[in-house]
């Protein structure tokens, strides 16, 4: 995939929003920007940049295809009570045919990309042959004489209320897939059929309002190359599919729909969140030789992936991936990647209503120490919270979920769920480089209480007979100031330290970085969270335990020098972010990385830092910057 940078773009990109030295990633979403060319005769053009959330990465320029909502009407009508009986077995003819063509989808996709992935169907089947929706159903059709249509549409209304009402981002989300079910039972009750693209004889890009889930995963990737939506957000099943289908995708750009025709030309950047309406001629001209050179430089990057991350002046740095899935390890290391620094293993919970036994967390374990036949597995324990609730978590939501009960909080106060996770991550540590860690460490306290129990499952496994690695490395995330703070004091309780740079920077900025309102004012780039990161490093180094950045910020060429100067020696990033850092790396000195961040260490401004590092970097990038 090309790198994902932006300052080469043309000089309207950098200059129309009168914020020359600002980075875009930092303009809020749902922003316009119409640019008229006056100088062009006859009709005037208008451009527009829209601002949304990029949640699969890439950059595609073709023909729009506008689609509409589909809203089915469905009015009520009656029925006599004698044909209550036949409408409730059209309605279970119409589950079970839903059923079946779901466990088809599921299984291709599964083939496709992978057991986790196809598992975001196991939610719509598990809801499909709900005791409770069933009963409910049935219910509707018996006691209000009602239509088999009419009783799902309200029924599964319902169902999707309750689910909008639990104010969690998460789970906000899934009320998409119960209207993707509610669809899927409505046209086999109906007869309808969707012609869902299937039968396109162009490259095109869809406009949507929405795009449910199974129809992401229908999607002809032989003529879909990306796809843009009014609504959504990066946990979405419809985010998760497209990324791991490699379709470049942004959400949550308002009312883009209804604004972009048919036959539209249309520019989207997933990396940036970006989508561009009506480009001119000179402008298409620029992207597509932009285009080009991100393909060159991204051939060029390839070459570098069996070299070592080492810079000029010989020091060796470790680059390794971030991932949510087994799956993703291949291409990690075919880019690269060195190990795996972060394995988020929250989606074994938020792919299914069922909480995952211990034996499925370590076949999961299991299967990513495999494939990286000794490389190191840093394997993170339950994330959940926040915007990343379980079903069962959504019935008591909290006013604040990014300050409630999450985390590692959530985890000792469900010492069960945490031993089940624990036991399987113990039980995988003997086949190979596995390592544990543990998130958002507030305080010395909350790390001596998770090392207990993590010392309580070890004996439980000894008493068993089962084989673990009994000096396994323990870390934590530092995502909170009070735990980059106090980094000298737990650097002596762990071995090693993750800096979580994008809820460091959010807690420390008081910027909730899911809200659309005040996304303006989230910029790792910032002076204190910059201080915080250094003096964490210092701890690390002090105390001689390692320390890595796991956050956005490692993945991003523009902080490479920066953090190479403050002394870090693990990078860990999404793996198509892998070859561009490391070129940075193998194209500077350690010396020169130190200069730069001492500069950067005296400004007062994340503006000033930001144009100063882009000049910096451009220096050994120029064609992505």
């Amino acid at each position: 995939m090309p790198p994902r940078r932006f300052s080469n773009w043309p000089s309207w990109w950098r200059t129309s929003s009168g914020k020359n030295n600002q980075s875009p990633a930092r303009w809020c979403p749902f922003e316009t920007r119409s640019i008229i060319d006056l100088a062009t005769a006859g009709p005037i053009k208008i451009m527009e940049i829209r601002k949304g959330i990029g949640v699969s990465p890439g950059i595609v320029i073709s023909t729009a295809v506008v689609l509409d909502a589909e809203d089915l009407l469905i009015p009520r009508r009656t029925i006599p009570a004698a044909e209550v009986s036949s409408e409730t077995r059209r309605l279970q003819k119409a589950i079970s045919a839903s059923v079946a063509d779901l466990a088809t989808l599921r299984d291709s996709i599964t083939t496709k990309h992978g057991k986790q992935i196809g598992g975001i169907f196991d939610f719509h089947l598990s809801l499909l042959k709900d005791r409770a929706l069933l009963k409910a159903l049935s219910h509707q059709i018996s006691e209000t004489c009602v239509t088999a249509e009419y009783a799902v549409s309200t029924v599964m209304r319902r169902y999707a209320a309750n689910f909008h009402q639990m104010s969690d981002r998460y789970f906000s989300e899934r009320v998409k897939d119960i209207h993707d079910i509610e669809r899927r039972v409505l046209r086999a009750l109906i007869g309808r059929k969707i012609e869902d693209l299937l039968h396109l004889d162009r490259d095109v890009v869809i406009i949507a309002r929405d795009r449910r889930p199974s129809q992401t995963a229908s999607l002809d990737r032989t003529h879909v190359k990306g796809f843009a939506t009014d609504v959504g957000g990066r946990t979405s099943h419809t985010a998760i599919l497209a990324r791991a289908m490699g379709i470049p995708a942004v959400v949550g750009l308002g009312n883009l729909a209804a604004e972009v025709s048919g036959g539209d030309t249309i520019i989207i950047d997933g990396n940036r969140g970006v989508v561009i309406i009506d480009p001119d001629e000179n402008q298409l001209a620029e992207h597509r030789e932009f285009e080009r050179q991100l393909v060159r430089l991204g051939e060029d990057l390839a070459g570098l992936r069996d070299l070592p991350a080492q810079t000029r002046d010989g020091h060796l740095i470790s680059v390794q991936a971030n991932i949510e899935f087994s799956e993703e390890i291949p291409d990690a290391t075919n880019r690269g990647a060195q190990g795996i620094g972060l394995y988020r293993t929250e989606f074994l919970h938020l792919a299914s209503d069922q909480e995952p036994t211990e034996e499925d967390h370590y076949k999961a374990y299991a299967e990513a120490a495999r494939l990286l036949q000794g490389k190191p597995l840093v394997i993170r324990t339950l994330d959940l919270g926040a915007d990343k609730y379980t079903r069962a978590g959504m019935a008591n939501p909290e006013r604040n979920p990014f300050l409630g009960d999450r985390s590692i909080r959530m985890c000792l106060h469900d010492i069960p769920m945490f031993k089940r996770q624990l036991r399987a991550i113990m039980r995988a540590s003997i086949l190979g480089d596995v390592r544990i860690m543990f998130p958002m460490i507030s305080t010395a306290i909350e790390l001596r209480q998770a090392k207990m129990i993590l010392n309580d499952v070890m004996e439980e496994l000894e008493d068993e007979g089962i084989a673990y690695r009994k000096e396994i490395p323990i870390g934590i995330m530092i995502e909170v100031p009070s735990a980059a703070l106090m980094a000298n004091t737990l650097a002596k309780e762990v071995n090693f330290f993750s800096i979580g740079t994008n809820d460091l920077t959010q807690y420390t900025l008081a910027v909730d970085r899911t809200n659309e309102r005040v996304a303006g004012l989230y910029c790792p780039a910032h002076p204190a969270v910059l201080q915080l990161i250094r003096d964490v490093i210092r701890a690390g180094k002090r105390n001689q335990i390692g320390v890595s950045v796991c956050g956005e910020m490692a993945g991003e060429p523009l902080y490479t020098l920066l953090l190479l100067g403050l002394d870090l020696k693990v990078f860990s990033m999404n793996g198509p972010d892998i070859p561009e850092v490391k070129k940075i790396i193998r194209s500077t000195t350690m010396e020169h990385a130190r200069q730069v961040a001492r500069r950067v260490m005296s400004f007062d401004s994340e503006r000033q830092v930001m144009h100063f590092l882009r000049e910096e970097t451009r220096k050994i990038i120029p064609e992505a910057f």
